[in-house]
């Protein structure tokens, strides 16, 4: 593909056929990718064999528009090439042009001279026929399909300059020297071909990020079998396979460390470049890099489902997907080409019919074909969008589609969830209150055991307290959880209750006697939680009080930073949280929040967190809500943009990766600002290309139709409009947060 032109032609094509539902065809890719509705169309079978039949129609369909179509892999492949390959036709078409071109510059300089006509002839006619067979075969295809593309412009403008000249050449009286214009065809032809290949070279860096991406795939895994350890490719490792891992190697999967410690180099996956200390239990993830120990690790995930292999295809969709302008460019360039064929005529009828040479009428409409026609266009959305998608996911933040990209720079309210996202997320019990006559050792073991099933961060901590005091468990039954509220079950025969103080006061709990410890440990910033027993009074069912539980939770070492650089931003922000709102207010103003201010939404419960957000919503703010993407993801869907940050003990990334329109791979608040950075920064590159495309255009085509521009300078500027755009792009892969 050439143009804008043609992507809209690869668009209808795709979309005719039947069982498509949406078709989006990216110019910088060439790739297209096809969404089919979910019941197979009538004469499709089901399947694994429909879904062949399904790309076979789909290959049929690109090819009768008139384009080649291949395998995606082959864009990887196409990508390893020499930066020198496919210059050698540049190479020709310059050393055929220069003999046509010198006579111009010497008679600039005041020498005059010119080649015999039919040495002009002989060396324009391959540039003209061979070397630019390609613009012919693709505008064959697009007379065919009764449209129009660049190649289309081209072949008439360079046949037409090619056709006056030998009309020119064998009208004249013998001997006479008649100006012709073979340097201006060849030229053209060699110059768009220049630009060209300029422009695939452009390509190629823009894809650099999905190209290191897949390098970090090793190639062999060596696995513990029965009589050893064998080396396998790494493609037949299976789950549940056992691997050693040498030191400097990559893991070939993802998996959990059985034996041994080391430090390991993640930074392709959270952008971080300080390594990360494992031991027996830690999780492991593909690609990434072994330190100075030997180990041994049990595969969870392989191949498609390795988190590498989901942040690859996150990658690939956001450099494949369209930004909501370029609607604007699909509409432009499907009726751009005809009207460029109708300005050129109109040009050379202008010129004719008022009385100048037919030569110099026919000259200024090539000049408008070749000017006019609309890579730059075509690029300028794409090429802006894979290379800040790209630099991003280096530094660990993952754009999932062109449309969050799009919105981050209109976001007006950042809603931030507290545990987690602000604060570092692993919570301890800093402090135990009993009622009078409960023995607290006793209560913390039956409370540890209560949670053993639970995978709460604060479950966690009460049983990291009850194993430090060397406490057994008891046994457990009929275990439940409350949604929002805590755990309930047996613990040898006693009833009990685990949860917040708003679930006590639901209950109708009397709380008097440990209200003094309470109210002191919320004004510390402590997460309360009450322990109580459902016993019988008088017959009747009654919970009573036994213990308060203070939890500590610490701000990430760069939120209070972070949350100054999106205020500095002038953005409005809103810390989200259950705890109680003691205890909320009292973290955010650890973090330089301003609860005054209204900017703590407190004892908010997991279920009403995304209600919070369209609250916003309503209220006229776009907001952007920042989650850790497990509890939060309703929240993070509801958002005008969700943005997961993943869960640094592994769980959730998934959930991140599908709930959220983006997702920072690192648990650093600081990468929030950046990632509204980047977007606001791709954005404008996108609204500068676009810009500068339409200018050339609306400049060029006017220049050359009332004969300011020759066919030469027409086709410079062409090439270079493309190859600027594509520049223009690759700025932004300098972008660090």
């Amino acid at each position: 593909m050439t143009c804008a032109s043609c992507v809209a032609r690869v668009e209808r094509a795709l979309k005719k056929v039947p069982g498509v539902a949406q078709a989006t065809v990216n110019l910088a890719t060439e790739s297209a990718r096809v969404q089919l509705t979910e019941a197979a169309p009538a004469g499709v079978e089901a399947g694994v064999s429909g879904a062949v039949n399904m790309e076979a129609r789909l290959r049929r369909a690109v090819r009768d528009a008139g384009y080649e179509p291949r395998a995606a892999d082959t864009l990887m492949d196409a990508a390893e090439v020499s930066r020198w390959s496919g210059f050698a036709p540049i190479a020709w078409g310059l050393a055929l042009s220069m003999p046509l071109v010198l006579p111009m510059l010497g008679d600039a300089l005041g020498f005059h001279w010119m080649l015999p006509a039919l040495w002009q002839f002989l060396l324009a006619t391959p540039v003209q026929f061979v070397l630019g067979a390609r613009f012919y075969k693709a505008a064959w295809s697009a007379v065919k399909n009764f449209s129009g593309n660049m190649d289309l412009l081209v072949a008439i403008g360079t046949t037409a300059g090619w056709a006056l000249s030998v009309w020119l050449w064998l009208s004249a009286e013998p001997g006479a020297m008649v100006h012709l214009y073979f340097e201006g065809s060849a030229l053209v032809v060699t110059l768009v071909l220049l630009g060209k290949w300029l422009e695939a070279g452009a390509k190629r860096q823009t894809t650099s990020a999905i190209r290191a991406l897949h390098a970090l795939r090793p190639e062999l895994a060596h696995l513990v079998g029965p009589d050893g350890e064998v080396d396998v490719p790494a493609d037949e490792v299976l789950v549940g396979d056992v691997l050693v891992v040498k030191p400097g190697e990559r893991f070939a999967a993802d998996g959990v460390l059985q034996e041994g410690h080391t430090q390991v180099d993640e930074s392709m996956l959270t952008g971080e470049a300080l390594p990360v200390a494992k031991q027996a239990g830690s999780l492991l993830t593909a690609g990434s890099i072994n330190g100075d120990g030997r180990v041994r690790m049990q595969v969870r995930a392989v191949g498609a489902d390795t988190t590498l292999s989901h942040i690859i295809r996150l990658v690939e969709d956001a450099q494949a997907a369209k930004a909501p302008i370029q609607r604007l460019v699909d509409q432009v360039s499907a009726v751009f080409v005809p009207v460029v064929l109708g300005i050129a005529l109109l040009t050379l009828l202008g010129w004719w019919l008022t009385g100048h040479p037919f030569e110099l009428a026919l000259i200024n409409a090539v000049a408008v074909l070749v000017i006019a026609c609309p890579c730059a266009l075509g690029l300028a959305t794409p090429a802006a969008i894979m290379a800040g998608t790209g630099v991003a996911a280096q530094y660990g933040i993952l754009i999932k589609d062109a449309e969050a990209l799009e919105r981050a720079h209109q976001i007006d309210t950042v809603v931030l969830d507290k545990t987690g996202t602000l604060t570092v997320g692993r919570p301890k019990l800093a402090d135990m209150a009993c009622v009078l006559g409960q023995p607290p050792d006793e209560l913390l073991q039956r409370a540890a055991s209560l949670q053993s099933g639970s995978e709460h961060p604060l479950a966690r901590a009460v049983l990291a307290a009850a194993r430090e005091k060397g406490l057994t468990l008891l046994a457990v039954s009929e275990a439940s959880a409350v949604p929002g509220r805590g755990m309930q079950g047996q613990v040898e025969g006693r009833q009990l209750l685990l949860g917040s103080l708003r679930w006590m006061e639901e209950l109708h709990v009397d709380q008097t006697e440990l209200a003094a410890p309470a109210a002191a440990w919320q004004a510390r910033g402590l997460t309360v939680s009450a322990l109580a027993e459902r016993v019988q009074v008088n017959g009747a069912d009654t919970v009573l009080l036994r213990a308060l539980l203070g939890f500590g939770d610490q701000p990430k070492p760069a939120a209070k930073q972070a949350l100054a650089a999106l205020r500095a931003r002038g953005l409005r922000l809103l810390m989200l949280s259950g705890d109680n709102r003691g205890a909320a207010e009292a973290m955010a103003r650890q973090l330089g929040l301003h609860p005054e201010h209204g900017e703590v939404m407190a004892e908010v419960l997991p279920g009403d967190k995304a209600a919070q957000v369209l609250r916003l919503k309503e209220g006229g703010h776009t907001v952007l809500m920042v989650g850790d993407g497990v509890n939060d993801a309703p929240a993070l869907a509801a958002a005008d943009v969700g943005m997961a940050m993943a869960n640094p003990e592994g769980g959730g990334t998934d959930v991140a990766m599908h709930a959220a329109g983006m997702t920072l791979m690192r648990g650093d608040p600081l990468l929030v600002a950046a990632a509204l950075d980047i977007s606001a920064r791709t954005v404008r590159k996108i609204r500068q290309n676009l810009f500068w495309a339409f200018a050339y255009n609306v400049a060029g085509i006017p220049l050359a139709a009332l004969g300011f521009l020759n066919p030469v300078f027409a086709g410079a500027a062409m090439a270079l409009s493309s190859v600027s755009v594509m520049a223009n792009a690759l700025l932004l892969k300098r972008w660090k947060p």
